[in-house]
């Protein structure tokens, strides 16, 4: 079998490879959801969040729907369009770092751990604050993330030996 399907076997490779996959899951959510943005262009958000409200049986003069609506209104073309970009950047970005996992570089575990790290204390906050099994289990997915780097960055010696050991 060729090295490059080669299922490896090893936890440290298989950790990593978990997180890759997870950041290029995340990366194509956000570039759907950029590509669904674009779909927008030269629509009527305004009609478009209003028949939502209605459809939703919620009432459009509460706080949350109202505001939902407000912002449909003064959203223009150019901003969606905007939106769009950094949707697609943010993928772009998600899909460096999954590759960069995938294939074991370095650079990339450093960067899955700092921007993974950057979160924890907004996570952390959020939980103090606003506790929700959501936000729960994107603190608990996210502390797993760095700490499997943090270990893949730590035992780098002894993963490279299981890269070598598995035909990579």
């Amino acid at each position: 079998m060729p090295p490059d399907t080669m299922l490896i076997k090893k936890p440290l490779l298989t950790g990593v490879r978990t997180v890759a996959l997870f950041e290029a899951a995340k990366g194509a959510v956000v570039l759907l959801a950029g590509l669904g943005l674009l779909a927008l262009v030269h629509h009527d958000l305004q009609a478009m969040a209003e028949s939502l409200v209605r459809h939703s049986h919620l009432n459009p003069g509460s706080h949350y729907p109202r505001i939902f609506i407000e912002a449909a209104a003064h959203t223009t073309d150019g901003r969606l369009r905007w939106l769009a970009a950094g949707a697609a950047a943010y993928a772009l970005v998600r899909a460096i770092e999954a590759y960069g996992l995938w294939r074991e570089r370095r650079w990339a575990e450093w960067f899955a751990l700092v921007a993974g790290a950057l979160y924890l204390p907004v996570e952390i906050y959020e939980i103090i604050h606003h506790a929700t099994w959501l936000n729960a289990a994107v603190l608990v997915t996210n502390a797993a993330i760095v700490a499997s780097m943090a270990y893949a960055l730590r035992h780098a010696k002894e993963q490279e030996r299981e890269r070598r050991g598995a035909g990579d």
